[in-house]
């Protein structure tokens, strides 16, 4: 970066008076213009994303679709759509914003600040916007939700549930509080610690209770149907961590973006330069 001074001698360094453009150092209108530029940029192309299956959001209740590559598929769509959408409303920012008769570092780390201030308040939008789509969504599945799973289980344990209790000589349904009970046990065995011996063994009777199977089948149904839940719970905590991590990135990519594309709008900006409405060459402006 250059220091050399970019107003005339006989002007005196400041913002220059523009039609209606403010003279504070930060101008919140192009701040805000951009992020909500950014955060609907976002919003748009991630429920795009979910739409054509590259989000971790399923309609089944288990984790058995949650698998590893399309963690990193979707992964890299959040890095890519998030650095690409702040670093858009931090051009806009930077761009639309009042000039200022200032050195060149001071006015390019003028316009980095305003794109940055762009990704602060874009990512404030961006997870109000995703709160109030959850508590949503929470809400109408909570509306839709059978009353036993409800009551006696939680949903991502539905199956486990439903297959431990599977029985041909039984007509009415587990209780509630059995699938209930079976269910903290289960949820115990799924940790990182291994199940106690005394809550494998209840389950089993549970199991042989409930379906009047023999001992040793009751044992070997509970032991299968926690290798399967254990394996599913691991490859959901791997594709968490990579989304996780990748949502981290994201944000880091972002804020870094939309600094530099901030000050690249600033030297558009001063420069004049007309980006075109049609394919083409460039136009640039000659300075006044």
């Amino acid at each position: 970066m250059s220091n050399v001074e970019t107003y005339s001698p006989g002007v005196a360094p400041g913002p220059t008076a523009t039609p209606g453009g403010p003279l504070s150092y930060i101008h919140w209108g192009p701040v805000l213009a951009g992020a909500v530029v950014a955060a609907a940029v976002w919003s748009v192309l991630m429920a795009f994303a979910s739409a054509v299956g590259l989000m971790i959001v399923s309609p089944s209740p288990t984790w058995r679709d949650t698998s590893v590559w399309l963690a990193i598929l979707s992964g890299f769509w959040i890095i890519i759509v998030t650095t690409g959408a702040y670093a858009l409303g931090g051009y806009l920012a930077g761009r639309v914003r009042s000039s200022w008769k200032a050195s060149t570092d001071e006015v390019e780390f003028r316009d980095g600040a305003h794109g940055l201030l762009v990704w602060a308040v874009g990512v404030v939008l961006s997870v109000a916007l995703l709160w109030a789509t959850a508590a949503t969504f929470t809400a109408a599945n909570n509306a839709t939700s059978p009353p036993r799973e409800s009551a006696g289980a939680p949903n991502f344990l539905a199956y486990e549930l439903d297959r431990l209790f599977r029985s041909e000589r039984r007509l009415d349904p587990v209780s509630s509080d059995v699938r209930a009970e079976a269910s903290r046990i289960i949820m115990k065995g799924i940790g990182r610690q291994d199940m106690p011996a005394e809550d494998r063994s209840h389950l089993n009777r549970l199991v042989a209770g409930s379906t009047g199977l023999a001992a040793p089948e009751a044992e070997r149904r509970v032991g299968a149907v926690l290798t399967e839940a254990r394996n599913s719970a691991a490859q959901a905590r791997r594709s968490a961590v990579i989304l996780g991590f990748a949502t981290a990135a994201a944000l880091a990519a972002a804020a870094a973006a939309a600094w530099f594309a901030a000050g690249q709008g600033g030297k558009h900006r001063d420069d004049e330069f007309a980006p075109p409405l049609r394919f083409g060459r460039p136009v640039m402006r000659p300075p006044v």
